[in-house]
């Protein structure tokens, strides 16, 4: 994991969050999935943001992806 995102218990529910932050990954995603730049984000939803810390989001659900297992079950 970057050490640009975290959990926390005590945080969002140990819900990655942008470290230092209470800016949950998922939060910022959202915004960057409805079309937001990253100057929208972190001009009007996120000031304490680097457009690093955006990117860095974006990565970590990259690398989330990389991860996951698939099992695909064949009907017979």
């Amino acid at each position: 994991m970057s050490e640009r995102i975290s959990t926390a218990p005590n945080v969002h529910f140990g819900k990655p969050c942008v470290t230092g932050t209470r800016i949950p990954v998922v939060n910022v995603l959202e915004l960057v999935e409805a079309g937001k730049s990253f100057q929208q984000i972190t001009e009007d939803f996120y000031p304490d943001l680097t457009e690093e810390d955006i990117r860095a989001c974006i990565r970590y659900a990259i690398e989330l992806a990389e991860t996951e297992e698939v099992h695909i079950s064949v009907a017979t």
